[in-house]
């Protein structure tokens, strides 16, 4: 009989999202070293050009210069606390980011928004496995999920055959990557772990106590 390995589950993963039309990238493909390099550095989780593009795409109506400055807000979230950080790009998210610009000799005030939640047809899904995160240490997590560039989604796997490689080590995983790498989950929206026959979602505040298993949206299968 052969061992699943969790190489075998990661890779399972990613098809399934393939399949609902996630686009799959190779993390190192993209990496600031790499020769398609779409971050300029380690530290940097977010897929700049792809979420200027998603912001054009979703505002079209809003002046280039307003659109910039919503990009703006978003880089600057840096608060040193990660829930205050966690919470106010969720906000951004959920209520769309305050701008003002100049329009027919006076101020205009306006909101831009990250994500199309009436078409899902105008955002980008990406599924990217192995991204790598330097800050206080180098962490790469199994899988990451973004929408428009924004790392929204990290799935956190391990090897259901091995006997200490269960959910919880892979939630306890996640709580180290919280504290090395905290910049990766200002833009979390959810937290998944697994074991490859078991899985539970939770927030990044949230302790494992509060994980549970994905509900589906019939409450029958």
């Amino acid at each position: 009989m052969t061992k699943i390995t969790e190489s075998d589950i990661e890779k399972f993963a990613i098809e399934l999202l393939e399949k609902y039309g996630y686009q799959y990238i190779y993390g190192p493909d993209i990496a600031p070293d790499s020769e398609t390099p779409e971050r300029p550095s380690f530290d940097r989780v977010i897929l700049l050009d792809r979420i200027e593009r998603a912001v054009g795409r979703i505002n079209p109506n809003v002046p280039p210069e307003a659109r910039e400055d919503a990009i703006k807000q978003i880089l600057r979230l840096n608060s040193p606390e990660l829930i205050a950080g966690n919470e106010a790009f969720h906000r951004m998210l959920t209520e769309g980011i305050n701008v003002t610009y100049q329009m027919d000799g006076g101020e205009r005030g306006d909101l831009i928004w990250l994500v199309d939640f009436d078409d899902p047809e105008k955002n980008e899904f990406l599924v990217v496995n192995q991204f790598t995160v330097i800050e206080s240490a180098n962490k790469r997590p199994d899988i990451v999920l973004f929408i428009n560039g924004l790392p929204m989604v990290v799935i956190e796997l391990k090897n259901p055959e091995d006997e200490n490689a269960t959910v919880r080590s892979a939630f306890d995983q996640i709580r180290t990557y919280k504290q090395a790498i905290p910049s990766l989950f200002t833009f979390n929206e959810i937290i998944v772990v697994s074991d490859g026959l078991e899985a539970k979602a939770g927030s990044i505040s949230a302790e494992f106590s509060r994980f549970i298993a994905w509900k589906s949206s019939d409450g029958i299968k």
